[in-house]
């Protein structure tokens, strides 16, 4: 923790502040209002990615930078299909080709607003994309890391396509895309693998560990195993978790919806936990990835929003019920910190 007040948050908030700049003179309203939203609503997405620096302190200089920009072109990208004037696939599609193309050093950047009427950005996405970009050639295990970080980026972009068109297409499409990829994670229900593609974490551990000129191709797949599913998806499922009712309200998908009944759904978050504790012991620094799903465990189940609806304040006690002393002190430590920053 003093690691993560002393350097990630601030050095994260100083690079926030360099995109907020650039955001605040986006030409076009609509794309700069969105653009500052994410930027204001979502800070602490960022703040958390960034954890992923701690183990490599002399390398933070790229990897703090290159994690905010990524985090960035994800959550602008949300909110510009959540709030969306298209309802169109290829556009969808289009706007995250810039994830692809920010994981791919040699990818040439492309107007992402060609089929949307928002156009002009002032060249806000372009930059952040450039930016991953000259920060990834950076890396120097980052050959090596790519394949695994590209596979997480498609999968990634195929879920904002699916689950951002017309209501009535959305179930549809996530399970034949589902039925493609089922076989890669078989004990998982077609709305936990969805939740798994939606975490940015193995894309993270993945950058953190390409900056070692060591990493060979067998270890970066060892690690994507070792996140993806379990990890991931333990990450998006517990965001679903508490947004619950405000998803209902904006009429947005929300994957613990899919659930019989709150017992089930519990039954398959302490499964995903488990499984997630179990994945990473089987990679280097394995206590530092317990303390990462402690983290998102006390991060989440301390937020404001669990008091405010009965049934995830349920699930919140029942999941912290005889926890490590890890996940206690985050969850101590979550409430604090929230009354004071």
């Amino acid at each position: 923790m003093r690691g993560v007040y002393k350097y990630t948050i601030p050095e994260t908030r100083k690079e926030l502040d360099g995109w907020r700049a650039q955001a605040e003179k986006i030409p076009n309203e609509e794309l700069r209002n969105q653009a500052l939203a994410s930027l204001r609503d979502k800070q602490f997405h960022c703040e958390g990615g960034t954890v992923y620096a701690l183990p490599d302190l002399p390398n933070r200089h790229i990897l703090i930078p290159l994690i905010v920009s990524y985090q960035t072109i994800s959550d602008y990208l949300d909110n510009l299909c959540d709030r969306s004037t298209s309802m169109d696939p290829n556009d969808f599609r289009l706007l995250h080709q810039s994830m692809l193309d920010a994981v791919d050093p040699e990818a040439t950047p492309v107007n992402y607003y060609a089929l949307r009427e928002e156009q002009d950005d002032g060249g806000y996405l372009r930059n952040l994309v450039t930016s991953c970009q000259e920060l990834t050639r950076q890396l120097p295990g980052y050959a090596s890391a790519k394949p695994q970080i590209q596979d997480l980026a498609g999968l990634y972009t195929d879920l904002q396509v699916y689950k951002h068109i017309k209501p009535e297409l959305r179930e549809t499409a996530l399970l034949e895309w589902w039925s493609e990829h089922r076989h890669r994670t078989p004990q998982f229900r077609w709305n936990e693998f969805a939740a798994a593609t939606g975490s940015t974490l193995g894309v993270f551990m993945l950058f953190l560990a390409a900056s070692d000129d060591q990493l060979t191709e067998e270890q970066a797949a060892s690690i994507h195993t070792a996140y993806f599913p379990h990890v991931c998806a333990l990450h998006i499922m517990l965001d679903y978790l508490i947004d619950q009712d405000e998803d209902r309200i904006g009429g947005d998908l929300n994957f613990c919806n899919y659930y019989e009944n709150v017992e089930t759904m519990l039954d398959r978050i302490a499964f995903i936990v488990e499984m997630a504790r179990s994945d990473v012991q089987k990679i280097p620094g394995s206590a530092f990835h317990r303390m990462i799903i402690e983290g998102l465990l006390a991060i989440y189940l301390s937020d404001p929003k669990v008091s405010e609806q009965q049934e995830v304040r349920v699930v919140s006690k029942r999941l912290m019920k005889n926890s490590p002393m890890t996940r206690v002190f985050f969850f101590i430590f979550s409430r604090w910190i929230r009354k004071h920053m």
